[in-house]
């Protein structure tokens, strides 16, 4: 039977969401701060806990009922979704997602270090044993490049399809990256070291076959891009794996949780920038363009994503935190902020 005491304790926590649901009951989404709806989803997940343990006491039919009607006001609240616009999309663009991906640098630092180690690797076991990058490419592909052809001549041919499908498989790896996470980071460790490692084997080789002119020529445009959204993904599967692993002072579901949203936004940043990097690829990558164009037209996209990834400094001041409210696509987004 559940105490009297132990409901005194709980009650505090139970008037605060009913305190936190009247005032968004009046004025929205926006009367409330960004440390008070991050303060409701954490309320939500301890009385839903609390609702559990009052349904096992047969006599605690009121404080039941009481905290089912309050669940259920905040479930509607939290949960309720509006169709996002693209001046939310622009803002997420343009200020969200850089102060997102400078807060959570550490991650897809390790993500850029494990890459590159990779391809280290790889270019250290290509140059003292010859068979590892035929047992790692295959014997088809080792003897387009000992016959110095590239193996992307057929994309030309048939451009907007193999856009469309680099783009495919280009947005896997990265959703892969991500979601392999959930393993406790092997799977995004894995994912992350195996590109690396591919890299640096068809480099390596393609150097010794004295293609590293045409090897580059077609990866500079549009790697750019690419390279960098896989590395970032791998550092968003790392952040997920980090949330499941050190849930730190709260309790695993909810860092899980928290660790989730961002994640899986930055997550969501790559995808514009995978979107361009497979058109590149479909499309300009592959043509007879002058090598020194490519190169630039690298060297610029890099520039400019790192520009991107560098703007919107500094943190959003309150007013704007809880001005925006009513413009994201759910109070969760905000939470997840």
């Amino acid at each position: 039977m559940i105490s009297n005491r132990w409901i005194g304790k709980r009650q505090a926590s139970w008037d605060r969401m009913a305190a936190l649901m009247t005032a968004a009951g009046r004025h929205g989404a926006r009367s409330l701060s960004r440390e008070e709806l991050r303060e409701l989803a954490l309320l939500y997940r301890q009385i839903a806990n609390d609702l559990s343990v009052v349904r096992q006491d047969g006599t605690a039919l009121a404080a039941e009922a009481n905290l089912n009607q309050l669940l259920a006001q905040a479930h509607s609240f939290l949960y309720s979704g509006h169709k996002p616009t693209l001046r939310i999309v622009w803002r997420f663009l343009s200020e969200d997602y850089p102060r997102l991906f400078r807060r959570l640098l550490p991650f897809t630092l390790v993500s850029l270090l494990l890459f590159l180690g990779g391809a280290a690797l790889g270019a250290l076991l290509t140059s003292a044993r010859p068979e590892f990058m035929r047992h790692l490419l295959g014997p088809e592909m080792v003897r387009t490049i000992e016959r110095h052809e590239m193996w992307t001549q057929s994309v030309t041919s048939m451009a907007p399809q193999a856009s469309s499908g680099i783009m495919t498989n280009n947005l896997g790896v990265t959703f892969f990256a991500f979601a392999a996470g959930i393993t406790g980071g092997l799977g995004t460790l894995y994912v992350i070291g195996w590109n690396g490692l591919l890299l640096g084997v068809v480099a390596t080789a393609c150097h010794q076959s004295h293609m590293s002119v045409k090897l580059w020529s077609f990866v500079a445009p549009h790697g750019a891009l690419e390279l960098p959204a896989i590395v970032i993904a791998g550092g968003a599967g790392l952040r997920l794996a980090q949330g499941l692993l050190f849930p730190g002072i709260y309790r695993r579901g909810y860092s899980l949780a928290a660790a989730g949203a961002d994640s899986a936004r930055l997550l969501a940043g790559t995808v514009p920038v995978l979107a361009i990097a497979g058109a590149i690829e479909g499309f300009f990558s592959p043509s007879a363009a002058p090598f020194a164009l490519k190169i630039c037209v690298g060297v610029l996209l890099f520039a400019a994503l790192l520009a991107w990834l560098g703007s919107a400094r500094g943190e959003p001041s309150a007013s704007g935190a809880v001005e925006g409210a009513s413009d994201q696509t759910s109070a969760l987004s905000l939470i997840s902020r």
